[in-house]
């Protein structure tokens, strides 16, 4: 992904560095070309004029009168997005020195001696003349541009017409001829570079969700299958993966389930086993019933063992709920109470309900979630003192629903927290001195993750642990 978009990158910028020297390269040439065109004009203009006046070089009352005539004319020209309103040329006439004799801006050059000037001394020696001159040397906004037409003989001129134009009266053709290429240049090259951020989004967006699903996965998470729109690849990658994360999980399952309770099973069939075949010898009755005591005690450990495993395997393969329905909370809890009363009371422990008899409703399993509210509950007892007491409580905040149930045994030591919701990971019951299953708060933890909630565990004020299972209200 990295490398890909690194190369995105380079070739949006060379797209950006292509259009900008190709906008550079054009208005480079927009003002020249102008210029151009503008003095073509002026050179059939010069020679036009040329020709009025060739009969009388001095005849300048009447072409001083022309001028100012077309001067004084109110003109709206509509040349592309520029309206001309004046004329904006004027003329001066030299004699065969090169002597200003008539000049059309006022007269203010007349009298001046224009033989070294590069338009006039041209023209005079038969050659093609044309000036480029600013009226202020440092302001660059008032060049004129001049071109002159000999009068009479071109190899032996009676005079010199030169027709001249300030360059700034072409200057707004020239901007708006600029701001079209600018914004062709912008909408082209905008145009593709938005093309190559939609590609990259319709393309790489989706497999960066893909990607996140996959580490989800790998990270033990039950994540939902992304929607990443309605591109065929990508879809199809994503269920490809997300059937492969199905096979692979159900081999995996089946695999991790056999040698879990090949595993577990090992040690109370051993204590059975070896029990069953030392009462066939005589002893004493207090021994005798030790040793079944011990049968009881390591078959109602793997009947446990059995079903804490069934009810887990009924969650852990699945990534999500598959038919979550509306139920009442409040009344998944009391049931639960009521399957764990039994428990409680051969080991001495009060079940203490605080929590009040309103509905309280969420989305989700039943079965599920009535199994991981009696582990809870199991758990607690199982750690309580003989004669204390777990309490219980279901209360509402912020869009959840959150169970606490709090025995008021030893606590979870330090070494254990980040290993309690482990599988198989057990500390020794406080009445029975034995080692639970480690798989009740692994289902927990399941079961909350499955319905979009969380499972802790936490010191509770004045000894004990308080467990707060928090889940998603409807």
């Amino acid at each position: 992904m990295r490398f890909t978009r690194v190369t995105l990158f380079f070739i949006a910028f060379i797209i950006t560095l292509g259009f900008y020297q190709l906008a550079r390269n054009f208005l480079a040439e927009v003002e020249p070309q102008t210029f151009q065109a503008t003095e073509e004009v002026m050179v059939d203009l010069a020679n036009l004029l040329a020709e009025v006046v060739a009969a009388d070089v001095f005849k300048a009352d009447e072409l001083r009168t022309a001028v100012e005539g077309a001067h004084r004319r109110e003109i709206e020209a509509r040349i592309f997005e520029h309206t001309k309103r004046t004329v904006g040329i004027h003329v001066y006439l030299t004699d065969a020195k090169g002597v200003v004799v008539f000049d059309s801006d006022g007269g203010r050059r007349e009298g001046e001696d224009f033989a070294g000037k590069r338009d006039v001394a041209r023209t005079l020696a038969g050659k093609y003349g044309a000036r480029s001159s600013r009226d202020r040397e440092n302001d660059s906004t008032t060049s004129v541009l001049y071109v002159a037409a000999p009068v009479g003989n071109p190899a032996k001129p009676d005079g010199v017409l030169t027709v001249y134009k300030a360059q700034a009266d072409v200057l707004p053709l020239v901007r708006e001829r600029q701001r079209i290429i600018y914004t062709a240049c912008g909408m082209i090259g905008g145009g593709i570079l938005f093309l190559i951020g939609a590609v990259f989004l319709w393309l790489f967006h989706p497999i960066g969700k893909i990607t996140e699903y996959a580490r989800a996965i790998e990270r033990g998470e039950r994540p939902q299958k992304p929607k990443i729109g309605i591109g065929r690849e990508v879809n199809t990658l994503a269920h490809a993966l997300d059937s492969m994360r199905d096979v692979l999980e159900g081999r995996r399952y089946a695999e991790r389930y056999i040698q879990t309770l090949t595993h577990e099973m090992k040690s109370p069939l051993a204590a059975i086993r070896g029990a069953a075949e030392l009462l066939d010898e005589e002893m004493p009755v207090e021994v005798r019933m030790r040793f079944l005591e011990n049968i009881r005690a390591e078959t109602a450990r793997s009947e446990r063992l059995i079903n804490r495993l069934l009810e887990l395997a009924a969650i852990e393969g699945r990534s999500s709920l598959e038919k979550p329905e509306e139920l009442d909370f409040h009344a998944i809890v009391a049931r639960a109470i009521d399957q764990a009363r039994p428990l409680a009371e051969v080991a001495g422990v009060r079940l203490d309900d605080r929590a009040a008899t309103s509905p309280v409703l969420l989305r989700g399993d039943s079965f599920i979630l009535r199994a991981a509210v009696t582990n809870l509950l199991e758990n607690a007892i199982d750690f309580s003192p003989r004669g204390g007491a777990v309490d219980i409580d279901v209360e509402s905040a912020g869009g959840n629903v959150v169970l606490t149930i709090r025995d008021h045994g030893p606590g979870v030591p330090d070494y254990a927290r980040e290993k309690i919701f482990e599988r198989f990971y057990s500390l020794r019951h406080h009445s029975s001195k034995r080692k639970g299953t480690g798989l009740g708060l692994t289902l927990v933890r399941e079961t909350a993750e499955l319905h979009g909630g969380s499972i802790t565990l936490e010191p509770a004020a004045g000894g004990g642990t308080l467990a707060r299972l928090t889940l998603p209200l409807a």
